[in-house]
């Protein structure tokens, strides 16, 4: 049995809340109902399961989302070595104490009796004995960990106290992977239950440079302007602005896409901020930020003559001043898309392209990095009577997530929720031979104790200058409410 999650982006504390430690107590529950499911066999015997292997797949500690950064002038791009891992050490440690609560699960989790299930007699369960099962927790990097793939002793003390903290069986002597073929048993751990799995982040072109051990855009934008802007906006206008739009504030790199971000403050200070003056005064802070950030060196060793140039689209999508009159948002998210080469925000053309998926040998591609739970039908191949079904899973996030209705789209309206998902992977005749699960909910986000009233009319009616068109869908029934049809030959696919 194998359990993926990603994205749980657990911070220190200094910019942005971390999940609460209520949700791992949930997952710890949830795990335990979920081994027992699994020592459910096929054919309705039951025989307890011996191994759970939980991997984290990547951007579980955020060392990015860190204002510690902003204390020196070193950067995670600077390669100023050994002060770069001196900085990484204190922020990680400050992340393993800030959630000391909900860590300590994962470590009771990988004990010896962490997790326990009914023995097995005669093919039933035994209520009054329990059988331990032992928990393996796989830690992999994403874009914002990746320093726990640099290699070198100084990592490798960094390395011992996360593997302590976590009860994670990584070796610390070794660079966390990014790849499941970096480490051997990881490697073995996902071919036994046919599963393909990677962050996700190599396709994001502004979060992965062809080197996971070195820095990009992605960490530049985040600890250059939107860990930046809050505390600015606070220092020079805090005294000035509602406290709606200050705790609002605090929520930007919830934002998804993070490049949605400006066009979540237009509508945040549309919102809470009632003299326009002061919603442009908060407009040129973030302009003049961006244009900061664009003028770093690291940024500009990206402008190129390219149609794709990266710098040029960050201009165009952070910038107040550069903005598109009406389709902002839809313009980022299709510029976002077009430099990953795909038509949608979905991962799942990347999935195609897997070598594990094209020679067959991964019957589930898994991805994390979009922080949007997904799965999707790959392929179906039969051939001499065996049917290989091939799927795509994205295991989400557990975080808050602000996403932008799709009603009035240029109203720059936002919605969060507090989600937390998973994917589950199945080997031989565990779970009576179901080969998967996931498991995705979200939480309505209540907003703090401050009153907030819109006071413009927006830039039009909601309801009466906008009436919703009917449903292209056709008014037929629906097909489980009809007979089924005479069983007959099965269309084969050739191979």
């Amino acid at each position: 049995m194998l359990v993926i999650i990603s994205d749980l982006h657990l911070t220190d504390g200094t910019s942005g809340a971390s999940i609460s430690p209520g949700a791992f107590e949930i997952f710890a529950d949830r795990l335990q109902e979920l081994a027992v499911a699994a020592s459910w066999r096929a054919g309705g015997r039951y025989q307890p399961i011996d191994r759970l292997d939980l991997l984290l797949l990547g951007d579980i500690l955020d060392v990015i989302r860190s204002s510690r950064w902003l204390q020196s002038d070193v950067r995670p791009w600077s390669g100023q070595e050994p002060r770069l891992c001196e900085a990484v050490t204190q922020i990680t440690s400050e992340i393993l104490r800030h959630n000391e609560p909900a860590l300590a699960v994962l470590r009771r989790l990988a004990s010896a009796s962490g997790l326990c299930v009914p023995a097995g007699a005669n093919g039933r369960p035994d209520p009054q004995a329990c059988v331990p099962v032992r928990v393996n927790i796989h830690y992999m990097v994403g874009n914002h960990d990746w320093f726990y793939h640099l290699p070198g002793p100084n990592y490798d003390a960094l390395r011992q106290a996360i593997v302590e903290r976590m009860g994670l069986a990584n070796r610390p002597d070794r660079p966390f992977p990014h790849d499941m073929t970096e480490s051997d048993e990881l490697l073995q751990v996902m071919r036994r239950h046919k599963v393909c799995a990677r962050h996700g982040d190599i396709y994001d072109p502004l979060n992965f440079e062809g080197d996971r051990d070195g820095s990009s855009l992605g960490d530049a934008i985040v600890i250059e302007l939107v860990n930046r802007f809050a505390i600015e906006v606070e220092s020079s206008l805090g005294g000035e602005l509602p406290a709606s739009v200050l705790l609002g504030l605090h929520e930007i790199d919830n934002i998804r896409p993070l490049l949605l971000a400006p066009v979540w403050l237009d509508g945040l200070l549309e919102r809470a901020c009632p003299l326009p003056a002061m919603r442009k005064r908060v407009k040129a802070v973030w302009d003049r930020m961006a244009d900061e950030f664009l003028a770093l060196e690291f940024v500009r060793r990206h402008d190129s003559w390219s149609p794709l140039d990266l710098v040029d689209g960050l201009e165009r999508a952070l910038k107040f001043s550069k903005r598109l009159t009406i389709g902002w948002a839809g313009a980022v998210a299709g510029w976002l898309a077009k430099i990953r080469g795909a038509a949608s925000d979905s991962y799942v053309v990347h999935a195609l392209s897997e070598q594990d998926f094209r020679n067959r040998r991964a019957k589930h591609i898994v991805y994390g990095h979009t922080h949007a739970a997904e799965s999707a039908p790959l392929d179906a191949s039969y051939a001499e009577g065996y049917v290989l079904e091939q799927m795509y899973f994205n295991t989400g996030t557990w975080r808050r997530v602000y996403r932008p209705t799709q009603l009035a789209p240029q109203e720059h309206e936002f919605i969060p929720s507090d989600v937390m998902s998973f994917a589950v992977f199945y080997q031989g005749d565990e779970r009576k031979g179901r080969p998967f699960e996931t498991w995705s909910g979200a939480l309505g986000y209540r907003p703090p104790e401050v009153t907030i009233h819109r006071i413009d009319p927006g830039i039009r009616s909601h309801v009466p200058g906008q009436p919703v068109p009917p449903s292209s869908v056709p008014k037929h029934a629906p097909h489980f409410a009809s007979l089924s049809a005479p069983p007959g030959p099965r269309p084969r696919r050739r191979n």
